[in-house]
C-alpha cells in the first residue's frame, strides 16, 4: 500500500475509531479539523544518545533538535558496555560538537523531568548558550514557566529568554517554533516528578515530520496523532519494564499513528528495562502490526539518514 493510501485509511480508522483511552480536550476532533497538514518529505540525520535521548539534524545542521537532554552522565553507556563518545562526556566536550557543526538554531525538547531525561537539562542549555549558540528549548508550559522556574535561575538562565513563546513553552495542542523548526505537544501516560503533565512531540525540521513519543503507555488517541499530524517518523519508548510500554505496544503505537520509519528508544539504560533484545523484539513486532512502516534499530551513539 502507499503512504498517502496508508493514510488515508488511517484517517478513516481515526474517525470510527478515536475512542479508547481518551484525552478529549487535547486532541479533540474539533482541533483535529484545524490541524496542520502533512508535512512532505525529506531526509533527516537522527542520531541515538542513548536511553530515550535523541538527536535529530537537518543534513546540512543547519536545524539540530534534542529529545530530552540525558548526556555525560547517560548510563547506558556503561549499562551496554560502550564506550561513550568524546563529544558526549562532559558539558563543554558537547558544547564544541555542537558549535563545530555551525547550526542556525537548537532546540532542547523535554518530555518530562524523571532523571533519565532531564538529568543534563539545564547544564546543556547552559554549555549551549554559553557558547553563543541560538538556543532555546520547549516543553509543557506549566512544568517550564512554573516548576522549574527557580533551577533555570539557579543555573543562570533566564526562562523569558531560553524557553520558547518568551518563558510560556507550549501545552498540548499549542505550537512552538525555533528557526525553521516547529513543534506540537501531544499527551503521553506517564507522570512527572512535579505532578504536571509528562508529554510527547510531533516535530516538524526539513520537511518532515517526527512523532516522539517520550516516556508513555499505549494509548487510543494516537489514532488522532496520525489523523492530525501525519508523523513520518517515530521515535518510540520500547523499553518495557516498571514504567513504559514495551516492544510490542511500541509497534503497536507506530501502526496508530501512521509513521513509515520506526525507531525503538529507551531501553539498555538500567537494568529495569530490557535491554537490546528489545530492538529485537520491537523490529518482529512491526513487521507484523506496521509491515509498511521500516524499524531503524540503532546502535549506541549510531547517526543514520532517513529518509521519508
Amino acid at each position: 500500500m502507499t503512504r498517502i493510501g496508508r493514510r488515508s485509511a488511517l484517517k478513516t480508522t481515526a474517525s470510527i475509531a478515536a475512542g479508547g483511552l481518551a484525552f478529549g480536550s487535547a486532541l479533540s476532533t474539533t482541533a483535529a479539523a484545524a490541524a496542520p497538514g502533512a508535512a512532505g518529505a525529506g531526509t533527516l540525520n537522527v542520531r541515538w544518545i542513548g536511553g530515550g535521548v535523541v538527536e535529530v539534524a537537518t543534513p546540512d545542521n543547519k536545524q539540530l533538535a534534542y529529545v530530552d537532554a540525558w548526556v555525560w552522565n547517560n548510563a547506558a553507556y556503561s549499562v551496554l558496555k560502550v564506550d561513550r563518545p568524546a563529544e558526549f562526556a562532559s558539558p563543554d566536550a558537547f558544547a564544541s560538537y555542537v558549535s563545530a557543526r555551525s547550526p542556525d538554531a537548537v532546540l532542547v525538547l523535554l518530555t518530562h523531568d524523571h532523571g533519565d531525561h532531564i538529568g543534563d537539562y539545564f547544564d546543556v542549555l547552559k554549555a549551549l548558550s554559553g557558547a553563543g549558540l541560538n538556543v532555546k528549548t520547549s516543553g509543557q508550559s506549566d512544568l517550564l514557566r512554573g516548576g522549574l522556574v527557580q533551577k533555570f535561575k539557579d543555573s543562570g538562565l533566564d526562562p523569558a529568554q531560553i524557553v520558547v513563546n518568551g518563558g510560556a513553552g507550549q501545552n498540548f495542542g499549542g505550537m512552538a517554533q525555533h528557526g525553521a523548526m516547529q513543534t506540537w505537544l501531544v499527551p503521553a501516560v506517564h507522570s512527572n516528578l512535579l505532578g504536571f503533565p509528562s508529554a510527547g512531540f510531533v516535530i516538524q525540521i526539513g520537511g518532515v515530520r517526527v512523532y516522539a513519543s517520550g516516556d508513555t503507555d499505549l494509548y487510543g488517541d494516537m489514532r488522532m496523532i496520525a489523523d492530525r499530524y501525519h508523523p513520518d517518523v517515530a521515535l518510540v519508548c520500547a523499553g518495557g519494564g516498571p514504567y513504559t510500554m514495551g516492544p510490542r505496544d511500541a509497534a503497536l503505537a507506530c501502526s496508530m499513528t501512521g509513521v513509515t520509519q520506526a525507531v525503538p528508544i529507551h531501553y539498555g539504560h538500567n537494568m529495569q528495562v530490557k535491554g537490546v533484545e528489545a530492538a529485537a523484539e520491537f523490529k518482529q513486532a512491526l513487521a507484523e502490526l506496521a509491515p509498511n512502516a521500516t524499524a531503524q534499530v540503532f546502535n549506541l551513539a549510531e547517526s543514520r539518514a532517513i529518509t521519508v
